[in-house]
């Protein structure tokens, strides 16, 4: 019994030894690939809005974990500058859909879906994936799987920092300065979660209204007013006194999907610069609109929901998005939504 249990110990010793020589020879491969691709970029310019390719962190170094760094250089790592193509062709809608790495099933549902840029006739919708990097372990396989997905589609925009909850605010703010950069002359912006049933057609045809005036200043979804930070450690939206110490959040459209007009968002953007960045987006966005004097615009009732609803043609044809909607489920009765239905 006894000469059993030391082999057993030097048999656990030894595959925790192997597993260790194989995580660091991934990460190093990782990091060394990573690092040769970021040399090839241009050198940063004066202008904030502008990239360079100072080498970005795997982790925020800062004082507090959920503390963020910005304005910082993160890099585009996957691109497509010429998506929006020329002034000619500036896009009504830009949508720019939150997602992670490893999602590559739901993007491909929605491009089946609400992401067909050519679901709504005669206007310019460009569809972009904002994500981040993967998790280090065989992030490098992750990674030539996402290069491959792009090389088909043309839709992913990588930023260069860790795709994580708590990255979020960065990711929408990255968003915007490719905005800013290839698409300055976009109508309007909508930032979505990919975990929504989207009603594009609705979103254009009765709140954004192509054929009248541009909404200048113009932000909407599903409001928050009032809302007090979360104090208690642990819970998913907790926000520390130290890096948020007011009592109440200025008034915010929910994260799950928010539209405003192009201009705002720049002016957002530029404000940004200037606020302390938090991890919570949209309230981060709502302390932009607080410091500009702007208050989101109320969207008529019940357009943006942000709990899941059972599906009804009649219901789902009136609306903008719900929220916790599985791909899955996406799937299967987004052939009855596209379906003309004169009893509605």
């Amino acid at each position: 019994m006894r000469w059993q249990l030391m082999v057993k110990a030097l048999l656990g010793s030894a595959f925790m030894g192997l597993l260790m020589l194989l995580v660091n020879q991934q990460w190093g491969s990782w990091m060394s690939s990573m690092d040769s691709s970021l040399s090839s970029q241009k050198a940063p310019s004066e202008d904030p809005l502008v990239l360079s390719s100072r080498k970005y962190e795997w982790e925020t170094q800062t004082p507090h974990p959920l503390d963020l760094r910005y304005p910082y250089p993160y890099p585009f790592l996957i691109n497509h500058p010429d998506k929006c193509g020329g002034l000619r062709d500036a896009p009504f809608l830009l949508i720019l859909v939150m997602s992670k790495p490893q999602d590559v099933g739901i993007r491909q549902v929605i491009r089946q879906t609400w992401g067909n840029e050519t679901l709504v006739p005669g206007v310019v919708i460009r569809c972009l994936f904002v994500l981040g990097l993967p998790q280090p372990l065989f992030a490098q396989k992750l990674q030539d799987v996402l290069e491959e997905e792009d090389k088909e589609h043309g839709d992913l925009l990588q930023v260069g920092f860790l795709d994580t909850y708590r990255n979020l605010t960065l990711k929408v703010l990255m968003g915007l300065e490719w905005m800013a950069q290839y698409c300055p002359t976009a109508r309007y912006v909508l930032k979505v979660d990919s975990d929504v049933f989207l009603n594009p057609i609705f979103l254009v045809q009765q709140i954004l209204q192509p054929n009248r005036p541009l909404k200048l200043n113009f932000i909407t979804g599903h409001i928050f007013r009032n809302s007090t930070p979360m104090r208690t450690q642990g819970d998913k939206w907790y926000m520390p006194p130290e890096l948020y110490p007011k009592n109440m959040y200025p008034d915010y459209c929910a994260g799950l999907g928010y539209v405003m007009s192009g201009s705002l968002a720049l002016r957002i953007l530029t404000e940004a610069q200037r606020v302390k960045a938090i991890y919570l987006e949209d309230v981060f966005v709502g302390l932009c609109l607080q410091q500009l004097g702007v208050k989101p615009t109320p969207s008529p009732p019940n357009t943006f929901l942000i709990f899941w609803r059972k599906y009804d043609h009649c219901t789902f044809d009136r609306l903008v998005l719900v929220h916790h909607f599985q791909h899955q489920e996406l799937l299967r009765i987004w052939p009855d939504f596209l379906r003309a239905n004169t009893n509605c």
